[in-house]
């Protein structure tokens, strides 16, 4: 059997495994496996300008491919300014193997030049993580690396590699299947479980599906769609989860949680049975957490991590299992049940009685302002046009995130890509191009803002680079809007540190890197130049100016019960 380097074991190793393209920075640690890559183009390598940029466009691949992300940098500040993409990716559960070069092993531990303990650094953040000493452990160590990552609940997973292992040789052979004691996710759930759950659907009155991000990963889109109209019961979903149920059905919500609909909200607040699909009860969904649901009889908890049962809310029916394979069992005993067809009446009231808590109170957004101003409501309305709903829109973290949550609308799955649990400001444009790579065909609209943008803008060097035609929508406040709108409703109007000064012309700035820049003062200028920012062919920065003092509402203050809104 042949020799290979432990470089070229990496690089054949990825491609056994079915990777196509890795988000990367070279530096001297990883250098051997750089040599190796550029002997073997069958791997595309997509070069960022920082690290954090690499793992979020990893992030923005795995999301839209439902495939793991792969980031390869060196070691030291290479791998350290990883650890904030990796943690996004931990807390929103998307699946990465980052590779990052380390000194030889017999220097680990001595404070060598560019050495960092990456792999204590990232222990609370990674679903597993490796140091590898022997060449002849590679490709074993990738193969369990990749399916720890895809299988159960995704996540991150770390490996380690010193420079030596890189350089050093063994016969290269490539497990078929992996087997790993100890870590035996659970995909069938419990049949009984299953029947207690449809029980408590049976005999509901206000039954209410409460969908998160869970779905997406399990690729239970289509089985959730079916199942949720062929009972006829209404849905709300996860900020996580927009787009794995179409948001024009008559059956959709919306968004729930903080910033969720009045309408949402009452509906959670006043059902007399949840059922939960792949959601884990974050507190920004649940507010005070002994006022979540309080009419709820009986909440059902369908998820594949059984750490996530209970967790935060207690459940009366949990189901543990993969939520399509769930979701099947339970739409093939459905299309069995006759008794369900009288309480669908029922329902349809239920229905109903939503519909009118969002004709009394619906989102309090105007498209424009009094003096012409350009309102958020929209610029979102305008990309809805535009795209039909079918791009995929990644979003940085701010007040325009939840405005385009609110807003935005959708017609499939995998078209929604956001940093929900770490709240990553910076997420956006990386993550945008790293979709661009798993869907060269969609396109691909990014909205931030002029706080969260210049977080990575960086990166939009790689999007002229390598002419992804993403479209970047800025709404600029000259201000830190969450923090301000905080600020305004709790700290008695002390604007601490959240202005923007000295701003840089976005116009110039997009210029500047060899892309094209578009400005919108006024809602008369906003269709144009929109739509002449849509019809360029490479990457575009379009800076819409928007009113400093625009809030985002219903907001739900921290502390509080869901049903403690404030509008304005």
């Amino acid at each position: 059997m042949t020799k290979m380097t432990g470089a070229q074991i990496t690089i054949e190793s990825l491609l056994a495994e079915g990777a196509d393209t890795i988000f990367g920075y070279p530096g001297g640690a990883i250098l051997p496996t750089y040599d190796a890559l550029v002997q073997n183009p069958a791997l595309r390598h997509i070069l960022v300008r920082h690290e954090q940029g690499a793992a979020h466009m990893a992030e923005g691949y795995a999301r839209v491919s439902g495939r793991p992300g792969v980031v390869l940098v060196t070691s030291g500040p290479g791998a350290t300014n990883t650890v904030t993409g990796i943690a996004d990716a931990y807390m929103d559960s998307t699946p990465l193997v980052v590779i990052c070069g380390q000194v030889p092993t017999n220097m680990i531990g001595n404070d060598a030049f560019q050495e960092a303990d990456v792999t204590g650094i990232t222990r609370p953040c990674t679903k597993h993580n490796y140091l590898i000493r022997d060449v002849h452990d590679i490709s074993q160590t990738i193969k369990e690396a990749f399916h720890i990552a895809g299988s159960g609940r995704p996540g991150p997973v770390l490996i380690d590699l010193p420079k030596d292992v890189q350089t050093a040789e063994a016969p290269f052979s490539y497990p078929e299947t992996v087997s790993l004691r100890g870590y035996k996710p659970t995909l069938k759930g419990n049949i009984r479980q299953i029947e207690r759950a449809l029980e408590v659907i049976e005999q509901a009155e206000r039954p209410l599906f409460y969908v998160g991000g869970g779905v997406q990963w399990s690729g239970a889109s289509e089985a959730l769609i079916e199942l949720v109209r062929g009972l006829k019961v209404p849905i709300t979903t996860t900020v996580m989860a927009l787009g794995v149920y179409p948001s024009d059905d008559p059956l959709s919500l919306g968004m729930l949680g903080m910033h969720g609909g009045y309408w949402t909200n009452m509906a959670v607040q006043n059902c007399d049975a949840l059922i939960a699909v792949g959601a884990r009860f974050d507190d920004r969904v649940t507010g005070r957490t002994s006022d979540f649901a309080p009419k709820a009889e009986k909440i059902v908890h369908i998820d594949i991590d059984p750490s996530s049962i209970s967790k935060n809310i207690k459940v009366d029916v949990p189901i543990v299992g993969d939520i399509k394979e769930v979701l099947q069992v339970m739409l093939g005993k459905v299309k069995t049940r006759e008794q369900l067809a009288p309480r669908q009446k029922i329902w349809g009231e239920w229905r109903q009685h939503i519909m009118a808590w969002k004709q009394e109170k619906p989102l309090p957004y105007q498209t424009q302002g009094a003096d012409g101003e350009i309102l958020p409501r929209g610029v979102l309305e305008e990309i809805n046009q535009i795209t039909g709903g079918d791009a995929i829109v990644v979003t940085d973290v701010g007040q325009h995130q939840m405005w385009a949550a609110q807003m935005m609308k959708f017609t499939q799955p995998r078209s929604w890509l956001t940093s929900g649990g770490l709240g990553t400001m910076g997420y956006g444009l990386p993550a945008g191009i790293g979709a661009h790579f798993a869907a060269p065909d969609r396109q691909v609209v990014v909205i931030s803002g002029d706080g969260s943008i210049q977080m990575n803008i960086q990166e939009l060097s790689a999007a002229v680079q390598y002419n992804v035609p993403v479209k970047v929508i800025i709404l600029n406040n000259h201000y830190l809007g969450m923090v301000r709108q905080w600020q305004e409703k709790f700290y008695e109007e002390r604007y601490s540190h959240s202005y923007m000064d000295a701003m840089p012309d976005f116009v110039k700035l997009a210029e500047a890197y060899g892309a094209k820049g578009f400005r919108a003062e006024k809602s008369s200028e906003l269709s144009a130049t929109l739509r002449a920012a849509f019809a360029e062919t490479g990457p575009v920065l379009v800076e819409v100016v928007i009113p400093k003092s625009e809030g985002v509402f219903p907001m739900v203050p921290a502390g509080s019960a869901m049903h403690e809104m404030l509008f304005a």
